[in-house]
Order: structure tokens, then sequence, then C-alpha cells
């Protein structure tokens, strides 16, 4: 049975560096779960392949970058319709844009502020910092955490 110093001293060293760099982006892919490096772990396959197979080195590197670059080409727009997370409107999104009236006094500096769009209540504060009174009619044109953002009507 021969010695594993021998077989080591026989084994290429390309060999060697294909696999370190198989477990260093895979263990890089595995940490960051964001699919930034798999690529690279194909490319480091396909090197490793053409080492076997005795391609010289500078034809191993080409091999790495052309199936590296494939891979990200090819993958990464299925991935990003597969992993891109969906916005999905809320119904509080559906009063941006909507009129409604104050039904208590907005003054920002105070910190407080009612309107009533839609029949229902908001929280509500000016977008430019003016108090806007009571019975007037704005438009909301932002939401903020639990807050409308409004204007006066022109």
């Amino acid at each position: 049975m021969p010695d594993i110093m021998e077989m080591l001293k026989s084994f290429d060293t390309m060999y060697l560096i294909w696999a370190a760099a198989i477990i260093v982006f895979g263990v890089l892919e595995a940490v960051t779960v964001g699919l930034v490096s798999i690529w690279f772990v194909i490319g480091a396959v396909a090197g490793l392949i053409a080492a076997v197979c005795g391609a010289p080195v500078y034809l191993q590197v080409a091999i790495f970058i052309v199936v590296s670059v494939l891979a990200l080409v090819i993958t990464r727009p299925l991935v990003k319709k597969h992993v891109t997370p969906k916005i999905v409107a809320t119904n509080a999104d559906r009063v941006i844009g909507k009129k409604g009236t104050v039904t208590e006094t907005v003054d920002n500096s105070k910190g407080v502020g009612l309107i009533s769009v839609e029949g229902q209540v908001w929280s509500a504060r000016s977008s430019d910092e003016g108090i806007i009174e009571s019975g007037e009619e704005v438009e909301v044109i932002s939401i903020e955490g639990a807050k409308v953002i409004i204007k006066k009507n022109s």
C-alpha cells in the first residue's frame, strides 16, 4: 500500500488549490446565505475538472472565470425572481392620494392632529410643518408608521 506522503507528493498542486477554492467559496456561501459566491464554487469545480484532465494553469483559470460568469448570468435572474420578496400593498396604502378632513388641529410641534379619510381616523402630521386647523380639507401624501403625512388642498 502506497505511503500517504508519496500520494501527496504526486498529487498536483492545482488539485489542492481548486479543492481549497471550492471549500472557501462554499463556506462563504453558507455564511452569507445571499447567493454571492455559489457561482465561484461552480467555476472552481470546472477548474478542478480541467486540472484533472491535464489542462495548463492558464486554461484552468480561464475556464474558472468563464464558467463562473456564465453561471452568474444564467442563474442570477432566476434567483432574483424567487428570492426577492414581493411587496404586497396593505389596506393602509389605499389612503395615499385620498382627500380627508382634519378632525383635530394638526400641529407637528405639539405632536397632535387627526384626520378622517374614507371613514377611518388617522393620526396626522403636516408635510410642511405648518398648522392645519380642524375642518380643513387635506390630501394624504404618504404614511410613516401609524401616521399619515398630509398637505392642504390647493
